[in-house]
């Protein structure tokens, strides 16, 4: 049985270390486990409770891709302290109807990149507040904050520091562990 993992960038920019985070984790993903990288995002219409009863298709496609995946793999930029907007943008409409959320008891795994020393620290705990609430499964450790990105990666966008990508395979792993104990307690 193949796991099926939605994997969300939270930044737009076609040059993102945080995209390039998820590429990583689809090469680092063990046998059994399939990555898909939603480029969906830059569709969304900003949240509009007004239309939660015939929401856009961009917005089904979006809840139809999480619903069918195992788990959540997300890579978040930190702006000015916390998430940004596109990728808030995008929790707020997974999550609602309210009491209809696709992201209730979803696997969820976030990781980050950024210039500073301390990767995502804040937006990382930003979203574990978010994912608090919508009762999605969080894997807490390990923590992937990549900080000081632009000494990460090469000129083509690959990560190559090995302590990342080994933490970043102990993420995928840890996540696998968190869909088969959501699957045993369904």
């Amino acid at each position: 049985m193949t796991i099926k993992i939605l994997a969300i960038s939270g930044a737009l920019r076609a040059a993102s270390t945080n995209t390039a985070l998820l590429r990583a984790a689809q090469q680092l993903a063990p046998e059994g486990v399939e990555i898909e990288i939603y480029e969906g995002a830059r569709d969304l219409p900003y949240f509009d409770q007004d239309l939660e009863g015939e929401p856009p298709a961009s917005v089904v496609d979006l809840r139809e891709r999480i619903a069918a995946a195992d788990g959540v793999l997300i890579a978040t930029p930190e702006y000015n302290y916390s998430i940004p907007g596109v990728l808030k943008n995008l929790l707020d409409w997974a999550s609602r109807p309210y009491g209809e959320s696709v992201l209730t008891d979803k696997p969820v795994a976030i990781m980050g990149a950024s210039m500073s020393g301390f990767g995502t620290v804040r937006a990382q705990n930003h979203l574990r507040d978010v994912f608090h609430w919508l009762d999605s499964k969080v894997v807490t450790k390990p923590e992937v904050h990549v900080g000081q990105n632009h000494t990460r990666f090469d000129e083509q966008g690959n990560l190559t520091d090995e302590t990342s990508r080994g933490l970043i395979a102990g993420l995928i792993a840890a996540l696998v562990l968190k869909v088969d104990r959501v699957g045993v307690a369904a």
